[in-house]
């Protein structure tokens, strides 16, 4: 028996000898990357990536060092460039300028760590396709980086650079290039040499303005530029010929940009400091379906100044006071947001109908020319007609079926969306007890969903799983409460409630932080908690008008966002209806006055 082992070969001074540490990474992946030319390190811990990676293709591997034979899936010397390396979601610092002896790589994923710097050595990558850089701390880019002349995709989101290098002009494979949330102030004119660019995301910097050279940008389909200090757009985004969706939120902006008339889709105006809408220029842009210009400083919509492809017009928070009647025109126009207007002339009630009543009433103002048939009903349309519009799933993306009076949705309208991005559905005026199940289909793409004038008692999981909902409309149901799973929507930024059974503020809704306007009226509100809607920092338009509430939190005046509240028809004493009738501004004052001194 040998020493220091009992009698069954226990050995007894095992808790005295070192042990040996796992390896940072398993042969068995390494084996593995070698016969795939895949390597996935991501979430491992790794606070520096072990040589052997950097290796992996230049010295031979253990089993070359064994005498042993080996199958056919197990000859080492037929092994696999490496091309694709994820070390995303480490404790990474940097990288080593080994980085070179792994020159077939296509794809390097290094997002999530906390990287300040890149080795020079980047630049000897040339198959490079994807370089993906988000989420570190890197404050300037090797010059190295931009000679990659098969550089596709590169992401550098949520990092500190102050600026980029003239130098980013060659990179003139790129099709998607992501800088959003850095520090940066300006771009390098060469921007405009990016010929092949589809995708640039610019939110979140400090931009004062774009480069003249973005109009060359002639393949772009998509610009962010939300979040930045833009006061103007240079003449040449009009030359843009390629350009669908246009993002220009919170910026400071005070006129609608040149815009490319052919080519845009949606424009994304909200928050801005816009006072007027040119009437030729807006009228001009012959696709346009999506126009947001909430939250901005106009007063009047001049007559035909909206383009007549419209879908979607939201001028909430704005300060209109009379609508033309031509608005009713516009053909293809289901949804209109107004809230937050101080509107003449319209009864509230016609606002809560929604949008259809609205467009007709306005029709209604337009006095009839002799002879003018056009907004005569025509008889009882086809049963095959009132089921299906495929001009409006195919055209316009939306999926209709209001006003049947019908319990159900048919299957038909489903199957005939299938394999549409559909992004707005209106199921509302009819008899639905529970929203269609189907919704489901189009989870990827749903915005907006109405299902107004219906009979739902409760909201199921069909929408609290369209997580890129942003607009939801449940008025004149019959719902008493929300379910904690409709948090799940936090791109939700509107939803409208009135008219229904609710007898406390929905608690899920405190926490949809990105809410801007919920509607609460005609209810049975009884109380509201001022502090958690303070946490709502996004929330301009509240309306609790006809409820059961007899007390108004100060508190309440500390919402500073809040652009229209309405509190009006509830039996509180205080404030007074004097003050109520002055509006918004005089009813937060009043509240933040009554709040206790500390």
């Amino acid at each position: 028996m040998r020493r220091g082992r009992g009698a069954h070969g226990y050995d007894s001074l095992s808790g005295f000898r070192t042990q040996q540490s796992e390896p940072a990474v398993p042969q068995g992946l390494l084996k593995n990357a070698r016969k795939s030319g895949q390597l996935n390190l991501s979430s491992r811990g790794l606070q520096d990536v072990p040589q052997n990676v950097y290796r992996l293709n230049v010295d031979p591997p253990e089993e070359a060092q064994q005498a042993v034979s080996f199958g056919g899936s197990d000859r080492w010397w037929e092994q696999t460039d490496l091309t694709k390396l994820l070390l995303s979601s480490n404790q990474l610092t940097t990288l080593s300028e080994e980085l070179r002896l792994l020159p077939a790589l296509t794809t390097l994923d290094l997002h999530d760590n906390q990287i300040q710097s890149l080795p020079r050595a980047i630049g000897e990558l040339q198959e490079l396709r994807q370089l993906r850089l988000s989420s570190n701390q890197l404050r300037a880019l090797p010059l190295e980086l931009f000679s990659l002349a098969l550089l596709s995709s590169l992401t550098l989101q949520h990092n500190l650079l102050e600026s980029l290098p003239p130098e980013l002009g060659q990179l003139t494979s790129l099709t998607e290039l992501n800088l959003s949330r850095n520090h940066l102030q300006e771009l390098p004119c060469s921007l405009g040499d990016l010929r092949h660019l589809q995708k640039l995301s610019l939110e979140h910097n400090q931009l004062g303005s774009l480069p003249d050279s973005v109009g060359r940008l002639s393949c772009l389909r998509l610009l962010d530029c939300n979040n930045n200090q833009l006061t103007t757009l240079p003449s040449s985004l009009a030359q843009m010929t390629s350009l669908e969706q246009l993002f220009l939120r919170q910026n400071r902006l005070t006129l609608v940009p040149p815009l490319p008339s052919d080519s845009l889709k949606e424009l994304y105006l909200a928050d801005n400091q816009i006072s007027t809408l040119g009437s030729e220029q807006m009228s001009g842009l012959s696709v346009l379906s999506s126009l947001e210009l909430r939250g901005n400083k106009i007063s009047t919509l001049p007559e035909g100044a909206l383009p007549s492809t419209l879908t979607r017009l939201d001028l909430s928070n704005n300060d209109i006071g009379i609508l033309p009647p031509t608005l009713g025109l516009l053909p293809n126009l289901t949804v209109l947001l107004l809230e937050g207007n101080p509107l003449r002339g319209i009864r509230r009630e016609l606002l809560n109908k929604g949008t259809m009543e609205l467009l007709k009433y306005l029709r209604g103002r337009i006095k009839e020319e002799p002879g003018d048939t056009s907004e005569k009903p025509c008889g009882l349309p086809l049963p095959s007609h009132a089921a299906v519009d495929l001009h409006n799933i195919s055209a316009l993306k939306l999926l209709q079926y209001s006003n049947k009076q019908a319990e159900s949705v048919r299957d038909e309208l489903f199957d005939a969306a299938a394999g549409h991005c559909i992004t707005s559905v209106n199921f509302s005026k009819n008899q639905l007890s529970s929203a269609p199940s189907r919704l489901l289909d189009f989870a990827s793409s749903l915005c907006d969903v109405d299902l107004g004038f219906n009979r739902l008692t409760c909201v199921g999981p069909e929408l609290c799983c369209l997580l890129k909902l942003q607009h939801l409309d449940l008025r004149n149901n019959l719902l008493c409460d929300l379910p904690s799973e409709l948090q799940n929507l936090t791109k939700l930024r509107s939803i409208i409630l009135n008219f229904n059974r609710f007898k406390s503020f929905p608690v899920v809704l405190y926490e949809l932080g990105n809410l801007e306007t919920v509607l609460l009226g005609n209810n049975q509100v009884g109380s509201v908690d001022a502090s958690r809607l303070q946490a709502l920092v996004h929330l301009s338009t509240l309306d609790l008008s006809n409820n059961d509430m007899l007390h108004v939190p100060p508190e309440l005046g500390l919402c500073s966002a809040l652009r229209c509240l309405s509190l009006e028809g509830n039996p509180f004493r205080t404030p007074r209806a004097a003050i109520v009738a002055k509006g918004t501004d005089a009813v937060l004052e009043y509240l933040r006055s009554r709040i206790p001194a500390s």
